[in-house]
């Protein structure tokens, strides 16, 4: 494989070199591997920095109808926008569905929008392990903004906060029940909540919706990376495009805000750190699939099972294998 080739092609804003790109780092083959660390290597300080938004919701809640007005609503104004977004799969055969295309016809058709698709595998939270790395190459391609969507609602926010310069929440008129059991933690990352299909019939219950989200706000502790006013909630409605230059007013100037005050940086490089903890994390959990550690682990297992030796002492055996513990 020509990395070289490949970085210039995606510098020069390559769409197929970009899509191949992603499908490289989203490889788990060792080789592939190594070819997508020399690319992401080789495109480090080209590009631009993107606005980062992650998007969250319950299913249901209209994130693909929502992401797709805005998109719109963007490349109108001559931005290029690139949307990752991650589907689920299955537990039991592994496969994804991939539909977000079919979802958002009108944006795949822009020629200012990128869709890509990405199964979530096995990889808690709902964001695919690699999707920081296809953010890195959209931002070497040259976007303005890249929206992650993630599967859904619980340990994804926690993901897709430590790759956004803004999280979304998007939620819909009367949906609170669903939520009381994550609700606390997702509000306290959320920027700004969106509560969705602000219209029709549904359009007084969003408005009470809203006010009741917007008075739970102004009881969460105060962020440093906040100006006054802000987390908010605010309505939209995607389907009749209401509300979205109102709540990328309110992004835009929250961006600015942060990059003024420092915040956007010192958090940019937090984001990197946890990345490169994370990554370490991931390489030590790899060294148990290696066949004599997970042989070895099979067999303490099985010894465990039968109460043979104790979870603690088998452990020991397996992290001494590795010459991971120190003491």
């Amino acid at each position: 494989m020509d990395i070289a080739d490949l970085r210039d092609r995606i510098l020069k804003q390559d769409r197929r070199a970009l899509a191949r790109a992603i499908t490289l780092v989203e490889s788990a083959r060792a080789d592939h591997r190594a070819h997508a660390g020399e690319l992401l290597e080789s495109l480090r300080g080209n590009g631009k920095q993107a606005l980062r938004i992650g998007l969250s919701g319950t299913p249901g809640v209209g994130k693909s109808t929502f992401i797709e007005s805005f998109g719109m609503m963007l490349t109108a104004k001559g931005l290029k926008v690139a949307v990752l977004a991650v589907d689920p799969s299955s537990a039991r055969s592994g496969g994804s569905i991939l539909g977000d295309k079919t979802r958002m016809e009108r944006l795949s058709r822009d020629p200012n929008a990128f869709i890509r698709p990405s199964p979530s595998q096995s990889h808690l939270g709902g964001v695919a392990r690699r999707t920081r790395e296809a953010v890195a190459l959209c931002e070497a391609f040259g976007f303005d903004v890249v929206l992650i969507e993630t599967v859904g609602v619980g340990q994804s926010e926690t993901v897709v906060a430590e790759m956004s310069d803004l999280f979304l929440l998007l939620l819909a008129p009367a949906g609170g029940d669903e939520l009381q059991g994550v609700k606390r933690g997702i509000m306290e990352m959320a920027d700004i909540i969106l509560v969705n299909k602000a219209d029709g019939e549904l359009k007084s219950t969003a408005m009470r919706t809203c006010a009741d989200y917007a008075g739970a706000l102004r009881l969460l502790r105060k962020r440093p990376q906040d100006p006054e006013g802000f987390p908010k909630a605010m309505t939209v409605s995607a389907l009749q495009e209401d509300g979205l230059e109102k709540s990328w007013d309110e992004m835009t100037a929250l961006t600015e805000w942060r990059r003024e005050s420092g915040h956007w940086d010192m958090r940019r490089s937090a984001q990197a750190d946890y990345w490169f903890h994370e990554e370490v994390r991931q390489g030590v959990l790899a060294l148990l699939e290696n066949g004599d550690v997970k042989a070895a682990i099979d067999q303490l297992g099985a010894r465990v099972s039968a109460g043979e030796v104790t979870p603690s002492a088998a452990a020991d055996r397996v992290l001494g294998m590795l010459d991971l513990k120190t003491g």
